[in-house]
């Protein structure tokens, strides 16, 4: 068995986003392209250099072979992914009525990725990973996903693998009640959390960030990482507890994936050992770069890339000598 400094599973769908801004009604050409949370950070950190396996099943079908192609060609291990004849791949349209006015329709109820259970996961993917990084969607997905998550974590608990958790919350998915109930659970299990704002609120009921981030870090030794857009990202530990600037956006083509690719910021720079201040700032630089694009994944950057959009052009730092 391959290690691989991360590995990561949940569902991956076919996406069909049109260039014109228009309601999906009246849109006649479709683009394909392919959207998935977990492949979106497994793409990311493959981009910044490092080895991931995602797992996913897929189905026997046409869509299911191009989203295993289009992972699979961007660097990333898929070597484990199912595919079946029981179930189909989900769909995924996007509706962009402005660059500030995104709907997102989702056609994944019944797919092949609802329908992972325990058995189809490899353990030793997760037991020979550095970290096992997870989301709230898989979970939201099925009852045989959740318990899937949950046999992930067990394994990368038994073999001391660190859990970066993005509760990614889908309310289409699940009641709130049950959000809340299973969040909560997978989170309590995790070593990294990285919630949105809205999301941390939603699971702790606190408002303030530093009060959302107290809440979270419910044993004390846990490192959240809360995001907050163009403002940047809040850090608690035990030790330290900071607000980390982001980057200025003049336009925002594409908002979706943009928490993926700081996820990948993050996970990366943990990989790398750096400060958890460096990490933060990586991960907003990323997160900046990708709602520039459209697509869920294609404007995730190279490591060389996102150094250089952090780093002060030539010119300008001449000016400033």
């Amino acid at each position: 068995m391959t290690k691989n400094d991360v590995f990561t599973f949940g569902e991956t769908m076919v996406l069909f986003q049109p260039e014109q801004m228009l309601p999906l009604e009246y849109v006649n050409e479709f683009p394909k392209r392919v959207g998935g949370a977990e492949s979106n950070v497994a793409i990311g950190l493959a981009r910044l250099g490092h080895s991931v396996r995602w797992f996913s099943k897929l189905g026997d079908d046409p869509f299911g072979r191009y989203i295993h192609k289009v992972i699979r060609g961007e660097g990333v291990d898929t070597s484990t992914c199912l595919f079946t004849t029981q179930a189909s791949t989900g769909l995924i349209f996007k509706e962009q009525l402005s660059p500030e006015d995104m709907n997102v329709y989702y056609y994944r109820k019944g797919s092949a990725a609802s329908i992972i259970n325990p058995n189809d996961l490899d353990e030793d993917s997760v037991a020979n990973a550095k970290i096992l990084h997870l989301t709230g969607i898989t979970a939201a997905l099925s009852d045989s996903c959740y318990e899937t998550i949950m046999k992930a974590v067990n394994v990368a608990k038994e073999n001391g693998v660190m859990i970066v958790f993005d509760p990614n919350v889908r309310f289409k998915l699940w009641t709130e009640e049950k959000a809340k109930k299973i969040l909560g659970e997978i989170a309590s299990h995790a070593d990294v959390i990285l919630p949105g704002l809205d999301e941390g609120q939603f699971m702790t009921g606190k408002n303030e960030v530093e009060d959302v981030a107290a809440t979270l870090d419910v044993t004390g030794d846990k490192t959240i990482i809360i995001k907050l857009g163009s403002q940047g990202a809040y850090v608690h530990t035990s030790d330290e507890k900071a607000y980390v600037e982001g980057f200025p956006v003049e336009q925002v083509v594409d908002p979706v994936g943009a928490g993926d690719g700081f996820a990948a910021g993050v996970i990366s720079g943990i990989l790398r050992q750096e400060s958890l201040q460096q990490v933060v700032k990586r991960a907003n630089a990323i997160g900046a770069m990708v709602v520039r694009m459209k697509g869920d994944f294609e404007g995730l950057p190279t490591y060389q890339s996102v150094e250089q959009f952090m780093t002060p052009s030539s010119t300008e730092r001449d000016v400033k000598r």
